[in-house]
């Protein structure tokens, strides 16, 4: 069950306007967004200087493991204990709030699941359920510092994502009383359209279970009814000759969205090696391609870092190349900031980085590039 289910069928409300609790799901993947991440929070404090602010996520994770305070935040909570939320909240609605900070019709409400306020949610409003399958990763690739606040990887089981996805998307659950909070996030149409699977990394899937993404796609195509599968991103591990085989069998299916977001960072092999990715530009530009033939209609998306350490002109000219050749069609860019705590910092000491006018300018033919 998702977070927001459990607050709310503990009998939490949404209220916008001087809300009890606040709660932010933060990112630490680059130095902007923590920085973010901290305006928000400032913002918010500004705005509700009552309100008990909670912050879970990365950065929360990252805040506490180096003991840094940040102000205006009221309890931090680590990303393994994310589940601990809901029971949290309730004991600081007992021990903290006194009776006059909680709105009676709203502490009413508390009791009555059966008369939840409508959410929006913007997937579930358009018809698509996300749903993460894998946290966790054990690549520590060297620029990114989620793989240390993570942890090991842990993935839900296909049966869990299974009964995830019926509970969502089939009428009687979108009757009952009590799954009542599914009717109200899914929107007017009721309908979940397509199933969106997201994880830190694909390639962990199922590892800590004995699944593979094989069997959870097979399972979903199978058991299910849903009309479209996707993944949010899918990591270049995951793409293997038995994942491109199982692929090209279910492709003429239509269920199976034509659509991959493959972040493959470089297209330099120096600053692949560097970045520890492990893997060439040549293996890429095979996977890409075998992509491609299987389905001339897919859509090929990635990300790519710029201005990683010991990355020249010519280093970026590489990548600038593999681009333009390369079976993608859409990049999204990213300016290298180091991460306190990753190898990329050290990396910085031993090779230098780009300046921040060199980054920019890099960034900007990428762009152009993409367009």
């Amino acid at each position: 069950m998702i977070l927001d289910q459990k607050l709310f069928h503990m009998g939490f409300v949404w209220q916008e306007k001087n809300p009890i609790f606040y709660i932010i799901n933060s990112c630490s993947v680059t130095g902007k967004a923590e920085r973010e991440v901290r305006q928000h929070i400032y913002q918010i404090r500004k705005k509700f200087p009552k309100t008990i602010i909670v912050v879970t996520g990365c950065a929360a994770t990252n805040w506490i493991k180096n003991n840094i305070t940040v102000n205006g935040v009221d309890v931090l909570v680590e990303n393994d204990k994310k589940e601990s939320i809901p029971a949290l909240l309730q004991t600081l609605q007992s021990r903290i709030l006194t009776p006059k900070r909680i709105n009676p019709e709203l502490h009413k409400a508390y009791q009555r699941v059966n008369t939840l306020p409508y959410v929006h949610d913007k997937f579930l409003a358009s018809g698509r359920l996300m749903i993460k399958i894998q946290d966790g990763c054990d690549r520590f690739c060297s620029y990114c510092i989620v793989a240390h606040l993570r942890g090991k990887p842990h993935s839900r089981t296909i049966k869990e994502i299974i009964h995830t996805i019926k509970e969502y998307s089939s009428s009687k659950a979108r009757s009952s009383p009590k799954k009542v909070l599914v009717r109200q996030l899914a929107g007017s149409n009721n309908k979940i359209s397509e199933v969106i699977l997201t994880a830190i990394n694909t390639e962990c899937f199922g590892k800590d279970t004995g699944e593979t993404l094989g069997e959870l796609i097979d399972a979903i195509l199978t058991q299910t009814s849903i009309p479209n599968i996707s993944f949010g991103s899918i990591h270049p591990w995951s793409i293997t000759d038995e994942f491109l085989a199982y692929y090209q069998t279910i492709m003429p299916t239509n269920r199976f969205v034509p659509f991959f977001h493959i972040p493959i960072q470089s297209g330099s092999n120096k600053m692949l090696q560097l970045m520890n990715r492990g893997y060439t530009k040549e293996e890429l530009s095979t996977t890409l391609k075998k992509i491609r033939s299987i389905n001339p209609d897919a859509f090929i998306g990635t990300d790519i870092i710029v201005g990683f350490p010991g990355e020249t002109e010519k280093e970026f000219n590489e990548t600038y190349e593999f681009l333009k050749t390369a079976a993608i069609d859409k990049i999204h860019v990213f300016r290298f900031s180091a991460r306190p705590g990753t190898a990329a910092e050290k990396l910085c000491k031993v090779y230098g980085e780009p300046t921040p006018q060199e980054k920019q300018e890099r960034a900007k033919r990428l762009r152009e590039l993409k367009k």
